[in-house]
């Protein structure tokens, strides 16, 4: 790996023994944990991005980095071929069983789907359609190793099937690929004073008991409950065991338990964040004897800004890469397309630096609805990003960039005018906007190339600059651009190429040294 793509703009690891939260300060929406002998392996949803299901590694819960991705391609195909944000992979559940990893999911317009594989980093099988449906969304499953008994619960999604605030139980085939009855209620949160918005469970066997670890109250406020029982099919109690109480950490909850090789109790869970996402925290978890045996996370149910790490061997301090030299011509796994690609986006070339080509489009004048941009996470809530851009087309209206994505975008990057010249631009649409439009008066880029900069300020303002090696450096451009979420994914970092429509190649651009710092 190289040096560049080593860069971190955020730890939680603060080297003396403790981690501070956020440990990843990225929307990893969703999270689900598991142990396998002294690592963990977590996944989080990645809803109609490619590669989806992506899967970090850790030895400690603290430090983490990414070493894979579960899906290749969204299924069915056809429906991925245009950015679904509000679609694809929903709030997936991670499992070690039979010397397997599984992952099962619920996609919102086609049901409970799973995949498996021996080796973290594959091959994965492909995707398995357990239940069809619409509005089946964040399933789990359980095997109870006392019984052989097989398990699966999941979630409703009301924009697709008018039901929620509920979870279904069903008994699972023990190979995963089949439901043995209809389903049954087991929570119905509307009976429970107070409780709404009931989903993303998660399934587990502990003391004699069947437990429901789910977040209830909406993804900004909510809080996180817990359900017991001692029969499978209910009935179940309920208590509230994390909420933001006096702390600044809104809506604390959905996610998975692990315990460690050493015995101790965690908990992951996410904190939306506007257009930072759905970041992760780890809260120290115990369970209660003398409260009835119910789980007691965080400081006495709220969440933790800073904590002594889990008992583990030293790791170094690690987060998921966001630099990216792009050794070989290849991309880092930091990196997914907001649909599935097809062939020829990339362009293989034997030296570093990405080359992309400029992908015919109607569409180019809004890259919201584009799946030939290349994206990552926002890497922390400050920070720079940079990287050359040159535009190898001789198309006029070829152009390439670096972008700022959300429900409003921004970029700056080169485009070949209609005079033979390349020029730099920048470039944004507000929300409610069909079409981009200029932030800055263009300037000629002589040599067709140019070094883009990005820096990012509280509360995901944006400043963008440039420098076209005309001896004047890095050059301010437009207004502070404040960054917006999708409905439900972060804004996201994005490298493109884009040429008219037209007959043939329309050249290529190379993205050269990637970097962000703090």
């Amino acid at each position: 790996m190289s040096a560049a793509r080593n860069s971190r703009p955020w730890t939680a690891d603060l080297g003396d023994g403790t981690y501070r939260n956020p440990v990843l300060n990225a929307d990893w929406s969703d999270p689900d944990v598991v142990r396998v002998g002294e690592d963990f392996y977590l996944t989080a949803s990645s809803f109609g991005r490619v590669p989806g299901l992506p899967l970090l590694h850790s030895r400690d819960l603290v430090n983490w980095s990414i070493v894979g991705h579960a899906l290749d391609r969204l299924e069915p195909a056809a429906d991925f071929t245009v950015p679904r944000h509000d679609g694809g992979v929903w709030a997936p559940s991670l499992r070690h069983h039979a010397g397997r990893f599984w992952i099962f999911w619920g996609d919102p317009d086609h049901g409970i789907q799973q995949v498996s594989a021996e080796n973290i980093r594959g091959p994965w099988t492909a995707p398995h359609l357990l239940k069809a449906g619409k509005g089946l969304i964040d399933a789990c499953p359980l095997w109870d190793e006392e019984t052989g008994e097989a398990y699966l619960v999941h979630a409703w999604a009301k924009s697709r099937s008018g039901v929620k605030n509920r979870i279904t139980g069903h008994r699972m085939s023990p190979d995963g690929r089949e439901l043995l009855d209809e389903g049954k209620t087991l929570i119905d949160a509307d009976t429970i004073p107070g409780w709404f918005t009931l989903e993303g469970p998660k399934l587990y066997r502990h003391d004699g008991e069947f437990w429901i670890l789910a977040p209830a109250g909406g993804v900004e406020t909510g809080w996180q409950g817990a359900f017991r029982s001692r029969d499978f099919f209910g009935p179940y109690e309920e208590r509230v065991v994390l909420a933001q109480g006096r702390t600044g950490v809104n809506g604390p909850h959905q996610g998975g338990w692990v315990r460690t090789a050493a015995g101790e109790d965690w908990f992951l869970h996410f904190q939306q964040r506007g257009a930072y996402g759905r970041v992760v925290h780890l809260q120290p978890m115990r369970w209660a004897a003398e409260d009835g045996g119910w789980p007691v996370i965080g400081d006495a149910g709220e969440p933790v800004s800073a904590h002594p790490k889990p008992t583990a061997p030293p790791q170094p301090a690690e987060a998921p890469a966001s630099s990216d030299g792009f050794p070989g011509g290849r991309y880092g796994r930091q990196w997914q397309w907001t649909a599935n690609p097809r062939p020829g986006w990339t362009v293989e070339h034997g030296g570093d630096g990405l080359r992309l080509s400029c992908v015919r489009t109607a569409h180019a004048h809004d890259l919201r609805v584009l799946p030939n941009v290349l994206v990552q996470r926002l890497p922390a809530d400050t920070f720079t990003a940079e990287v050359e851009v040159s535009l190898d087309s001789e198309e006029p209206g070829a152009k390439a960039g670096l972008a700022v994505l959300g429900d409003a975008f921004s970029w700056i990057g080169l485009e070949r005018s209609g005079g033979g010249g390349v020029r730099l631009v920048h470039r944004y649409a507000e929300t409610t906007a069909a079409h981009e439009r200029d932030a800055e008066h263009s300037r000629p880029a002589p040599e067709g190339r140019a070094r883009l900069r990005i820096v990012a300020g509280p509360g995901a303002r944006f400043r963008f600059h440039a420098d076209t090696g005309d001896g004047a450096g890095f050059r301010p451009s437009g207004q502070v651009f404040a960054a917006t979420p999708w409905r439900w994914v972060g804004a996201l970092l994005g490298l493109f190429a884009t040429a008219p429509t037209g007959t043939g190649p329309a050249g290529t651009a190379c993205f050269t040294g990637f970097r962000t710092t703090a």
